[in-house]
């Protein structure tokens, strides 16, 4: 009989009559022995393999680029850098299939910005299915706009087009995802979730919902280290307003970095953000603004984040399951306030603001479903308020029973802000730069229940 050991970083083959000279360390020689017990009669079994990358996408100064966030910036551009802005990726492969998580310290992803990306990747065995854009939505990174190849309005309120910075970000990205598949390694993973009160709030005057599930995935190697952690909470990453011109990746890369500082083990950590529609994160540190009480937000956040990860337990995983599917749009249509708020901010007239979200914005998207382990990430596009992602989570969980089920918000595109019918009718800032009616966030949600029952059985 031929058994698979962890030896080394690499699985090795023994035969069974010298199973006893090995001399590893206990910990190492116990998970392995776990395994072989537990599922080695299975000889088609193989253990995930996950590989993870970073990669410091901050443009440089002298191509202009802009930071997003902000229409009063006018598209001024960036005039240093606070601190770096990163795009990471990690990797999954099983037997059968492989799958992509980039998470980036972006304000959001533009429609169409994907497929070009795909198309730089097709060469190397990557399609729109298997990969999963996440921004954190930072507030002090490449304007989104800046990078939608039909942007060619020269509008300074909206984002002026760079192609240049388009390119080298594409670029980027795509290099993440190949340098983390090429350094793919068995893996255990484990999930908690623990509720925060009073780290976040909602921003709507006379709502008072708030997601406040923190969600966290630990990825070990075999000798029980952390590789990767994955962190989800719902919060608008917004302390730093128009005023600050450097980029930063704001209060979630101060939560990335503390963790990964934290940690002795050469850890990546990944940040993606939830249904933030209507979510802002609540101050830490009285009497401060902008880039201290970013800091301070994210520090306090990783410090407590880190000693949950401590206390997780990981176990094997044998594969993984993904599902994306379309959604056909409803027909684009801005509402009133639109020209009081969003269209004062952009500067634009009806007949222009028709003609714009027509040529910008898609006639469909898609939504998307990866599950490892006991987690479930539900790629939502765009910005959902709160109140739709809570329904998604729980109508998502009685479907398919699937313990620890996330929103991953902003997902691959951004399509515009999404409501419930009760929240659109009542105005404000959200209901402005909701380009799709006041059926969109109904629909979205619809659709994604819909189809986990597919995804149960696909």
């Amino acid at each position: 009989m031929i058994y698979p050991i962890w030896e080394r970083n690499k699985w090795v083959l023994i035969s069974g009559n010298i199973i006893g000279i090995i001399k590893h360390n206990t910990i190492t020689v116990f998970l392995a022995f776990f395994i072989l017990f537990f599922f080695g009669c299975d000889e088609k079994k193989q253990l995930i393999h996950a590989g993870v990358s970073v990669i410091n996408i901050t443009p440089p100064l002298d191509l202009n680029p802009i930071l997003g966030g902000y229409g009063d910036r006018m598209s001024q551009p960036a005039i240093g850098v606070r601190d770096y802005i990163y795009a990471k990726a990690i990797v999954f492969k099983d037997q059968d299939k492989h799958y992509a998580i980039v998470t980036a310290d972006m304000q959001s992803f533009p429609p169409y910005f994907k497929s070009q990306l795909v198309e730089s990747l097709q060469e190397y065995g990557w399609s729109d299915n298997n990969i999963l854009l996440l921004p954190s939505h930072s507030h002090t990174s490449i304007e989104m706009m800046s990078l939608h190849m039909n942007n060619n309005f020269n509008i300074p309120q909206i984002g002026i087009f760079n192609n240049d910075v388009l390119m080298l970000t594409i670029e980027n990205i795509k290099n993440v995802i190949l340098e983390a598949q090429q350094d793919l390694q068995p893996v255990t993973i484990g999930t908690v979730r623990q509720k925060l009160d009073g780290w976040n709030r909602n921003r709507r005057k006379g709502n008072s919902i708030v997601d406040n599930d923190l969600t966290i995935t630990r990825i070990d190697r075999m000798d029980q280290s952390p590789l990767a952690i994955l962190i989800n909470w719902t919060a608008h990453p917004t302390f730093m307003g128009p005023e600050d011109m450097e980029f930063s990746g704001g209060w979630p890369g101060s939560l990335q970095r503390t963790i990964e500082d934290l940690s002795e083990s050469n850890t990546t950590v990944f940040y993606y953000n939830g249904a933030e529609g209507d979510q802002s994160p609540t101050p830490r540190l009285e009497g401060a603004k902008n880039w201290e009480q970013a800091k301070t937000y994210g520090v306090d956040l990783g410090y407590l984040s880190w000693d949950l990860v401590q206390n997780i337990q990981t176990k094997p995983v044998f594969n993984f399951d993904y599902y994306q599917f379309d959604i056909v749009l409803p027909p684009r249509s801005w509402h009133p306030t639109f020209m009081m708020t969003g269209g004062k901010e952009y500067g634009i007239n009806s007949d222009q603001a028709d003609y714009i979200i027509n040529l910008l914005f898609p006639d469909s998207t898609s939504s998307t479903f990866f599950n490892i382990g006991d987690l479930l990430i539900v790629g939502v596009p765009g910005e959902m308020t709160a109140e739709l992602g809570i329904v998604i989570k729980d109508k998502v969980h009685e479907k398919i029973e699937i313990e620890f089920v996330t929103i991953g918000g902003l997902a691959n595109e951004w399509i515009s802000y999404m409501l419930s019918e009760e929240e659109y009718e009542k105005g404000g800032y959200e209901t402005s730069v909701s380009f799709y009616g006041p059926t969109l966030g109904p629909l979205v949600v619809h659709k994604i229940i819909e189809s986990a029952e597919l995804f149960h059985h696909y």
